[in-house]
């Protein structure tokens, strides 16, 4: 089986007939539809939309085989899936996070700094998570700044590692509370 992306989660039961929240992942929130079968992460359990509705930041969504609240109840918290071919082509500069996942990252000047771990997102941008050979894991904004390359077909992305900014008084040691200056615009 190819690569499977993550383009929903179950939330809570919603009424009394098995319809659930469902939260979409995909830039379509009904796209989910046209996919077939979702799968749950371990690819044991489908899924089939019978029908969905948007609500406010969330689809209101049954699942054929789903007709009670109490089997509605047992769905929350499970992702949904499919294979990757299923989805769309991405435009120029734009990536499925399971397409960057586990490609080497190397240095401007071609050092190896480790494989990327993942991609997260907390509201203000992506953040691309590097785990190097020895040492704790890599931060870093997912920018054009940042990340000037990504090589698919070769397995890898280059970083440009951003300076540090000392502080105004050097004798001042840093604080790991304090958020350091600088960084992407």
């Amino acid at each position: 089986m190819s690569a499977l992306v993550c383009v929903a989660r179950i939330g809570a039961a919603h009424g009394v007939r098995g319809a659930v929240k469902l939260w979409t992942f995909t830039e379509d929130p009904f796209a989910i539809r046209r996919y077939g079968p979702l799968l749950s992460k371990d690819g044991k359990r489908q899924f089939e939309v019978a029908a969905a509705r948007e609500a406010r930041d969330h689809l209101v969504a049954t699942f054929k085989g789903i007709t009670t609240r109490d089997e509605a109840e047992r769905l929350n918290g499970i992702e949904l899936y499919v294979p990757r071919e299923k989805l769309p082509a991405t435009d120029a500069d734009e990536y499925y996070h399971t397409d960057l996942i586990g490609l080497a990252a190397v240095s401007i000047d071609g050092d190896v700094l480790g494989r990327v771990l993942a991609i997260h997102n907390f509201g203000a941008g992506d953040i691309i998570e590097i785990a190097p050979p020895k040492g704790t894991t890599l931060l870093l904004p997912f920018s054009n700044a940042v990340v000037p390359e990504v090589d698919l077909k070769g397995g890898r992305v280059v970083i440009a590692l951003p300076q540090e900014i000392e502080g105004d008084d050097a004798d001042e040691a840093p604080s790991a509370s304090r958020p350091r200056e600088g960084g992407d615009p």
